[in-house]
């Protein structure tokens, strides 16, 4: 029998196993391109489960709902999406058992292969869902057996089976040569939990494998030098108000302390205001402040000879936490809007066109990092708005963006199913603040139906699919799930692209350039394109996205 205690163990050492071989995961992606991030999805994904499992009680349903609700939330890209799922669905089995035996795993195995299944809108075969359902199959027949090592060792065993012939289900896999990436990550994962079961030794710690945000780490300064202190001076003191002072009055202290200084707290009530602030001008502050009342308990010290004594190291701590209430209360003190948007983009000026056409909030990814449902609810509650509009860009992002807007209680989140930044881009251009939320949306996805996107980088390794010959370090040009052009050259591959994708229809071609690559290159490329297609209006753009060099639109 699997007890509680148990299957935290076997949990545990599955997320370690992913952790180890992400790389190896990453590199079965079937485009040779430099950003293949299954492993990394599926790792963070039950990384985020891992944290939660750690600090829960040794009981099978408060282990079992901290392995849901970690892997929901921190879902990324489509393969941790449907890894989540079938966690899920597994747990839902798990957590009504004190133990579990191979009936009550049969059943485990088969409800998280149903889950995941309904997931995914259009389920393809040769994927991570064939994997797992040959798991659960073999389970169904074995649940008899009595043997508990037996109905692991050849369920495993299946599902290893069925990933080797996952290249004869999908022929993009036979063409570049691999598995099923997503299927290999399940089973690199389920040995990893077998391997527990055995009784191999492993770490119970966390892995570290994501850092949390700098804000939420205790800053610890004993071993800076003076030169590291930008603010020199800690500064503290209490305002006794002599006027009333509003939510308005607080925040506008608050910028101007940030305009000379970090580190604020500002804590009020009726009658006092209490103040720290790092500054090269405490004077100044003192002076600002003696416009709301009278000050007392003032204390000024000198950082840089002081800063071995920490003395600013909690103050920070309350500080960045302090600026994640202010701007969750901002929100909440805007008027709420009819419709806001939350878009997914990579590189500074692809993000700043997003926010000029109307976007609220830029979660900063796309397939080098495809952002969990749990950055996507962040991003969302930052959006004070009714109807939240969210543009995945990216087609590894749709599946954690319609599982957040299942998450979502509050709100109502529309999930454009945009899969690339240029079809985002042309949502945003044809919303009508006239139309109804649901006029919208069908306008939207008839926007984006009339864009072809092209993305060009460099390939990793030899392949050859769609009759594209590609060698590793040829450039390549990517769109619309296929290989459009590869070559040694850039603007070649390029050109070539362009010339299959353009047609007399064509109206607009669209370049955002990279951070790789330089405006004059850019320009030189429009020239060539123009060549391309004559009659077509070419425009370019700083987009500063990483890995591709160009992105390309054609509409």
């Amino acid at each position: 029998m699997i007890d509680a205690i148990l299957l935290k163990k076997m949990f545990l050492s599955a997320a370690q196993a992913l952790d180890a071989k992400k790389e190896w995961i990453n590199e079965l992606n079937v485009f040779p391109v430099p950003d293949g991030d299954t492993g990394t999805n599926m790792t963070m994904t039950i990384m985020s489960a891992v944290r939660e499992v750690s600090a829960a009680e040794e009981k099978m349903m408060p282990i079992a709902k901290a392995i849901s609700s970690g892997a929901l939330r921190g879902a990324r890209g489509n393969s941790g999406v449907i890894l989540s799922q079938l966690l899920r669905g597994f747990v839902k089995v798990a957590q009504e058992q004190e133990a579990l035996d191979e009936h009550s795993l049969a059943l485990a195995f088969e409800k998280a292969v149903e889950s995941a299944y309904k997931a995914v809108m259009k389920p393809k075969e040769g994927t991570i869902l064939t994997v797992a359902r040959a798991v659960s199959d073999k389970a169904q027949e074995l649940k008899d057996v009595n043997d508990l090592e037996r109905f692991l060792r050849e369920s495993i065993e299946e599902g290893d089976r069925m990933l080797k012939k996952t290249p004869e289900l999908l022929p993009v896999l036979k063409q570049a040569g691999v598995v099923d990436s997503g299927g290999q990550g399940l089973m690199v994962a389920l040995h990893g939990a077998y391997d527990a079961f055995m009784g191999k030794a492993i770490d119970l710690r966390v892995p570290e494998f994501e850092k949390p945000a700098t804000e939420n780490i205790k800053v610890d300064v004993s071993n800076l030098e003076t030169s590291d202190i930008h603010f020199g001076y800690c500064t503290e003191f209490i305002i006794r108000l002599e006027k009333e002072f509003t939510e308005e009055d607080e925040y506008a202290f608050k910028e101007y302390l940030s305009s000379i200084g970090d580190s604020i707290v500002c804590v009020a009530d009726d009658e006092i205001v209490k103040i720290h602030v790092h500054t090269n001008e405490p004077g100044n502050a003192l002076q600002r402040a003696l416009t709301y009342g009278q000050l007392s308990r003032i204390k000024i010290d000198n950082m840089r000879e002081e800063h071995q004594e920490r003395l600013f190291k909690d103050a920070e701590k309350l500080a960045a936490e302090q600026k994640k209430a202010d701007e969750a209360r901002k929100v909440e003190l805007l008027p709420e809007k009819e419709v806001g948007f939350v878009a997914v983009a990579s590189g500074d000026g692809l993000k700043q066109i997003f926010q000029d056409l109307g976007v609220d909030y830029v979660i900063e990814g796309g397939q080098t990092m495809n952002p969990s449902t749990d950055d996507i609810l962040s991003a969302v509650s930052k959006v004070h708005a009714k109807h939240i509009f969210v543009l995945p860009n990216n087609k590894n992002i749709i599946l954690a963006s319609e599982q957040a807007a299942r998450l979502c209680k509050d709100k109502e989140l529309i999930v454009v199913p945009s899969k690339s930044v240029c079809q985002g881009l042309s949502c945003m251009i044809n919303y009508i603040p006239e139309a109804s939320v649901e006029e919208n949306r069908e306008s939207m996805k008839d926007g984006m139906a009339s864009v072809k996107t092209l993305e060009a980088t460099y390939a990793i390794r030899d392949t050859n699919i769609d009759g594209v010959e590609i060698h590793k370090g040829d450039y390549m040009v990517l769109g619309d799930g296929s290989i459009y052009s590869g070559a040694e050259n850039l603007m070649t591959a390029v050109k070539e692209a362009v010339g299959k994708a353009v047609d007399e229809d064509t109206a607009i071609v669209s370049i955002y350039y990279g951070h790789d690559v330089g405006e004059e290159e850019a320009e030189a490329l429009s020239a060539e394109l123009q060549q391309i297609a004559p009659d077509a209006e070419i425009e370019v753009n700083y987009g500063g996205q990483p890995v591709y060099y160009y992105i390309i639109s054609v509409e």
